[in-house]
């Protein structure tokens, strides 16, 4: 996967959005290691993702052009475009539910970041501030959906086998269905609000 394909602008917002992952990340203390990457990228915004639980980079891009409507119509329920980013990316109205969904422990090791800036020099500059502070080896495919992910995926949405077999038209385009039964359900957070 090139890197220029993971930043893209998000029509009308005037905003980017770029992702990355991480292999072998090393996290002692969520917390601290959180405020210590958003004190290195304080104009921009930084979400983490245990990219275990991420069904590519659409899902991502996604839950990132759902966080910034919810701003634009003041649907938002965090006050942060992070957290609401994580909330979309999750399809929860609870912070501390899409925390256990979808954020990172101690135990993750396989990271997915979203940025969210003004330009996309800024989305490069903080993915690079971002890759030195994590200091882990960068690997964008750990966010795609892969076959290992996706029963796992497919629990944390709640989607059934039947849900999945009466969208499949076509077999071996599971994952692609998947994805899109994914964005189905954040799209449903958006009209729930």
């Amino acid at each position: 996967m090139e890197r220029e394909k993971l930043i893209k602008r998000i029509e009308g917002y005037d905003k980017y959005v770029g992702v990355t992952g991480f292999r072998n990340v090393k996290i002692e203390d969520a917390k601290g290691f959180l405020d210590g990457v958003r004190k290195k990228t304080e104009s921009v915004s930084v979400q983490f993702f245990n990219a275990n639980s991420i069904a590519g980079t659409e899902h991502l891009y996604f839950a990132a052009l759902n966080a910034l409507k919810a701003f634009e119509s003041n649907l938002n329920i965090s006050n942060s475009l992070a957290v609401e980013t994580l909330l979309y990316a999750s399809a929860q109205r609870q912070i501390k539910k899409a925390v256990e969904l979808l954020g990172i422990n101690a135990e993750s090791s396989e990271v997915a970041v979203l940025v969210v800036a003004e330009t996309e020099a800024k989305v490069r500059e903080t993915l690079e501030s971002i890759s030195e502070f994590v200091q882990a080896i960068r690997d964008d495919s750990v966010i795609e959906l892969s076959s290992e992910k996706f029963k796992t995926i497919q629990e944390l949405f709640g989607i059934s086998e039947l849900e999945l077999e009466a969208k499949l038209e076509k077999k071996g385009f599971e994952k692609e269905v998947l994805v899109n039964l994914v964005m189905e359900h954040m799209a449903l957070l958006a009209i729930e609000r």
